[in-house]
């Protein structure tokens, strides 16, 4: 029977969500059996790769704000201490030095050891989430897209994930950037014009394909510069436009390939899945043709909401941390 490590009072852990916007705390009460109960959350600032200008002086700041902000929403002192925390945050590889150095760097902001910090990426947690540690697979599209998935016995796979300029099929990143691609094709003459060009430049404040071209090298633009446009892509492919309607089937089409890679791998022939994140949660013509591609690749396949975010994934590594065998 498990028990909890002793010596640090309250019993309290906590899951972090670190997004590039904001940084989401989940704090909860642990109990003897491993279990644990969710009693307050609260949001910070938002994180970026740890490789980038400021990158780790944003990572300890995004934890220690959501974490105060927390503890106030508990109404618990602000020198209440952790017992373990488990914090998933994106562009964290399993085993790389980055995952090193995001773990000492945790463990400094929250008075912690480097065994009481766990740090992984955020699609881990978010799967630990969806699935309480049981076979599934998870697509998550947003501005990015990435699909992992677990065989229920310590098997992991990931697809996807990447990086924008390298990996974006799926995404709310690819479908801006590829809508504005066939924009500046109709510009030029190689495609016949619709109304798709007129209504991305609006969006994007440009008069000419030479504005597009400067506007997405503008510093800051990138990957959510494209993402920004998706919801306008979609809303003509709603409303019938041919060339909207190919650049969302591309997409969904990207998504089902990758569930099925990882069903694949892992073997999982009759897997349940799992597809989050703001992109398929706001564009229903990309969920409804994910879901029939779906189909056609892994006709087995069980399409089911998830039984928990990131933030539970989150706790329930912080929980693993704590609970050793007796």
């Amino acid at each position: 029977m498990p028990e909890a490590i002793s010596g640090a009072q309250p019993s309290l852990i906590a899951g972090f969500d670190a997004g590039q916007t904001h940084t989401t705390c989940r704090l909860a009460a642990l109990h003897s059996d491993g279990s644990w109960q969710a009693i307050a959350e609260g949001q910070g600032s938002g994180v970026s790769h740890l490789a980038a200008a400021g990158g780790s002086e944003r990572f300890q700041q995004a934890l220690q704000s959501s974490f105060k902000a927390a503890l106030a929403a508990a109404q618990l002192e602000q020198t209440t201490s952790l017992l373990a925390a488990g914090i998933g945050a994106s562009g964290i590889e399993a085993g790389s030095p980055v995952q090193s150095e995001a773990t000492a760097l945790a463990a400094q902001a929250l008075r912690l050891t480097s065994g009481q910090a766990v740090v992984v990426g955020d699609e881990r947690t978010a799967l630990a989430g969806a699935f309480g540690g049981g076979a599934g697979i998870l697509v998550i599209s947003g501005t990015g897209c990435i699909a992992v998935g677990s065989d229920g016995q310590g098997q992991m796979h990931r697809c996807g994930g990447w990086g924008w300029l390298l990996d974006g099929a799926g995404s709310a990143m690819d479908i801006g950037r590829d809508g504005l691609a066939v924009s500046v094709q109709m510009a030029d003459g190689r495609l016949a014009d619709s109304g798709l060009r007129p209504a991305l430049w609006e969006a994007l404040g440009a008069d000419s394909a030479q504005a597009v071209k400067a506007a997405v090298v503008a510093p800051g633009f990138g990957a959510a510069g494209f993402a920004r446009l998706a919801p306008v892509v979609h809303e003509l492919a709603q409303a019938g436009d041919s060339h909207a309607q190919a650049v969302i089937a591309r997409s969904a089409e990207a998504l089902a390939l990758m569930v099925h890679s990882v069903a694949k791998h892992l073997q999982l022939v009759q897997p349940a899945v799992c597809g989050v994140g703001g992109a398929l949660r706001h564009l229903p013509q990309l969920q409804q043709w994910f879901h029939a591609a779906l189909q056609q690749r892994l006709p087995a396949a069980t399409l089911q909401e998830p039984a928990g975010d990131a933030c539970s994934g989150a706790l329930s590594l912080a929980a693993q941390a704590v609970i050793k065998p007796r």
